[in-house]
Protein backbone atom coordinates (compact mmCIF):
# COMPACT_ATOMS: atom_id res chain seq x y z
CA UNK A 1 0.00 0.00 0.00
CA UNK A 2 1.12 3.70 -0.63
CA UNK A 3 -0.12 6.70 0.51
CA UNK A 4 -0.88 9.83 -2.50
CA UNK A 5 -2.67 12.84 -2.70
CA UNK A 6 -6.32 12.35 -4.44
CA UNK A 7 -6.63 13.76 -8.05
CA UNK A 8 -9.04 15.32 -9.31
CA UNK A 9 -10.88 12.47 -11.64
CA UNK A 10 -11.24 10.31 -8.70
CA UNK A 11 -13.38 12.25 -6.97
CA UNK A 12 -16.67 10.06 -7.66
CA UNK A 13 -14.38 6.58 -6.36
CA UNK A 14 -13.72 8.90 -3.29
CA UNK A 15 -17.43 9.18 -2.89
CA UNK A 16 -18.51 6.16 -3.22
CA UNK A 17 -15.87 5.06 -0.27
CA UNK A 18 -18.00 7.98 1.54
CA UNK A 19 -21.11 6.64 0.69
CA UNK A 20 -19.68 2.17 1.79
CA UNK A 21 -18.00 3.97 5.06
CA UNK A 22 -21.44 6.07 6.36
CA UNK A 23 -23.16 2.23 5.71
CA UNK A 24 -20.37 0.70 7.30
CA UNK A 25 -20.86 2.80 10.10
CA UNK A 26 -24.16 2.47 10.81
CA UNK A 27 -24.51 -1.34 10.30
CA UNK A 28 -21.98 -0.94 13.04
CA UNK A 29 -23.89 0.75 15.56
CA UNK A 30 -22.93 4.32 14.20
CA UNK A 31 -25.63 5.44 12.17
CA UNK A 32 -25.33 9.48 13.23
CA UNK A 33 -22.09 10.43 12.63
CA UNK A 34 -22.22 11.22 8.74
CA UNK A 35 -25.62 10.53 8.42
CA UNK A 36 -26.64 10.75 4.47
CA UNK A 37 -24.45 13.57 3.12
CA UNK A 38 -21.40 13.64 5.03
CA UNK A 39 -18.86 14.60 3.47
CA UNK A 40 -20.49 16.83 1.17
CA UNK A 41 -19.22 16.69 -2.09
CA UNK A 42 -18.12 20.06 -1.81
CA UNK A 43 -16.12 19.57 0.71
CA UNK A 44 -14.36 17.00 -0.11
CA UNK A 45 -13.49 18.74 -3.97
CA UNK A 46 -11.92 21.84 -1.45
CA UNK A 47 -10.29 18.88 0.46
CA UNK A 48 -8.73 17.61 -3.21
CA UNK A 49 -8.20 21.66 -4.21
CA UNK A 50 -5.71 21.79 -1.83
CA UNK A 51 -3.93 18.77 -1.33
CA UNK A 52 -5.05 17.95 1.74
CA UNK A 53 -7.30 14.26 0.49
CA UNK A 54 -4.94 11.66 0.41
CA UNK A 55 -5.86 8.42 -0.76
CA UNK A 56 -4.43 4.81 0.42
CA UNK A 57 -3.87 3.15 -3.30
CA UNK A 58 -2.36 -0.51 -3.85
CA UNK A 59 -2.15 -2.23 -7.57
CA UNK A 60 -3.86 0.96 -8.98
CA UNK A 61 -6.99 0.19 -6.95
CA UNK A 62 -8.37 2.91 -4.35
CA UNK A 63 -8.56 1.10 -0.67
CA UNK A 64 -9.06 4.37 1.32
CA UNK A 65 -9.20 8.30 1.76
CA UNK A 66 -8.47 10.58 4.48
CA UNK A 67 -8.19 14.44 5.23
CA UNK A 68 -4.41 15.28 6.78
CA UNK A 69 -2.96 18.57 7.28
CA UNK A 70 -0.41 20.34 9.50
CA UNK A 71 -2.76 22.97 10.81
CA UNK A 72 -4.46 24.27 13.63
CA UNK A 73 -8.35 23.23 13.56
CA UNK A 74 -9.97 25.47 15.32
CA UNK A 75 -12.67 22.75 16.81
CA UNK A 76 -9.56 21.66 19.00
CA UNK A 77 -8.89 24.87 21.10
CA UNK A 78 -10.89 23.87 23.72
CA UNK A 79 -10.98 20.14 25.00
CA UNK A 80 -13.53 19.27 28.10
CA UNK A 81 -12.97 16.38 30.56
CA UNK A 82 -9.39 15.89 30.00
CA UNK A 83 -6.62 17.54 28.43
CA UNK A 84 -4.59 17.56 24.54
CA UNK A 85 -0.80 16.01 25.75
CA UNK A 86 0.95 19.12 24.37
CA UNK A 87 0.49 22.57 22.84
CA UNK A 88 2.96 21.96 19.71
CA UNK A 89 2.07 22.21 16.26
CA UNK A 90 0.10 19.11 14.90
CA UNK A 91 -1.38 17.48 11.75
CA UNK A 92 -4.98 16.54 12.41
CA UNK A 93 -6.58 13.56 10.32
CA UNK A 94 -10.25 13.95 9.49
CA UNK A 95 -12.59 12.12 7.09
CA UNK A 96 -11.10 8.69 7.05
CA UNK A 97 -12.32 5.92 5.50
CA UNK A 98 -11.87 2.19 3.74
CA UNK A 99 -13.71 1.43 0.92
CA UNK A 100 -13.72 -2.28 2.88
CA UNK A 101 -11.62 -4.01 0.14
CA UNK A 102 -8.83 -4.75 2.38
CA UNK A 103 -7.51 -5.08 6.20
CA UNK A 104 -5.59 -2.52 7.98
CA UNK A 105 -6.25 0.18 5.25
CA UNK A 106 -7.05 2.94 8.14
CA UNK A 107 -3.93 1.92 10.66
CA UNK A 108 -2.14 2.26 7.58
CA UNK A 109 -3.26 5.94 6.88
CA UNK A 110 -2.72 6.92 10.27
CA UNK A 111 0.81 5.47 10.77
CA UNK A 112 1.73 7.25 7.42
CA UNK A 113 -0.07 10.60 8.66
CA UNK A 114 2.55 10.18 12.05
CA UNK A 115 5.45 9.90 9.62
CA UNK A 116 4.91 12.94 8.04
CA UNK A 117 4.21 14.92 12.14
CA UNK A 118 4.27 12.93 15.20
CA UNK A 119 2.26 14.89 16.52
CA UNK A 120 -1.45 13.81 15.50
CA UNK A 121 -4.97 14.72 16.33
CA UNK A 122 -8.40 13.28 15.42
CA UNK A 123 -11.89 12.83 16.74
CA UNK A 124 -14.51 10.75 16.35
CA UNK A 125 -18.06 10.04 17.13
CA UNK A 126 -18.75 8.46 20.52
CA UNK A 127 -20.69 5.64 18.61
CA UNK A 128 -17.66 4.85 16.35
CA UNK A 129 -16.34 1.84 18.25
CA UNK A 130 -14.44 0.40 15.26
CA UNK A 131 -12.44 3.39 14.92
CA UNK A 132 -12.06 4.26 19.16
CA UNK A 133 -10.29 0.12 18.62
CA UNK A 134 -8.12 1.75 15.87
CA UNK A 135 -7.02 4.34 17.19
CA UNK A 136 -6.09 2.68 20.27
CA UNK A 137 -3.99 0.21 18.67
CA UNK A 138 -2.22 2.40 16.82
CA UNK A 139 -1.01 4.34 19.86
CA UNK A 140 -3.58 6.40 20.52
CA UNK A 141 -4.73 8.07 23.70
CA UNK A 142 -7.94 9.38 24.45
CA UNK A 143 -7.72 12.86 25.47
CA UNK A 144 -11.16 14.49 25.99
CA UNK A 145 -14.55 16.34 24.28
CA UNK A 146 -14.15 18.55 21.77
CA UNK A 147 -17.23 20.42 20.47
CA UNK A 148 -17.74 20.76 16.15
CA UNK A 149 -19.14 23.96 14.90
CA UNK A 150 -22.34 22.82 14.80
CA UNK A 151 -22.09 21.88 18.52
CA UNK A 152 -21.91 18.50 18.11
CA UNK A 153 -19.71 16.47 20.63
CA UNK A 154 -16.96 14.57 19.45
CA UNK A 155 -14.64 12.33 21.55
CA UNK A 156 -10.69 13.54 20.90
CA UNK A 157 -7.20 11.73 20.66
CA UNK A 158 -3.90 12.52 19.91
CA UNK A 159 -0.67 10.44 19.19
CA UNK A 160 2.65 12.54 20.20
CA UNK A 161 6.50 11.42 19.31
CA UNK A 162 7.68 12.92 22.52
CA UNK A 163 5.08 12.94 25.22
CA UNK A 164 3.33 16.17 26.79
CA UNK A 165 6.49 18.64 26.62
CA UNK A 166 7.06 18.02 23.20
CA UNK A 167 7.35 20.97 21.16
CA UNK A 168 8.60 21.44 17.28
CA UNK A 169 11.88 23.43 17.04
Amino acid sequence: MEIRKTRPEELEEVMEIYAHARRFMAEHGNPNQWKNTNPPVERVKQDIAEGKSHVCVADNEILGVFYFAVEDDPTYVKIYGGAWKNSGRYGVVHRIASAGKAKGVGSFCMKWAFEQFPNIKIDTHRDNTVMQKMLKKNGFSYCGIIHLENGEERMAFQKCEKGENWREK
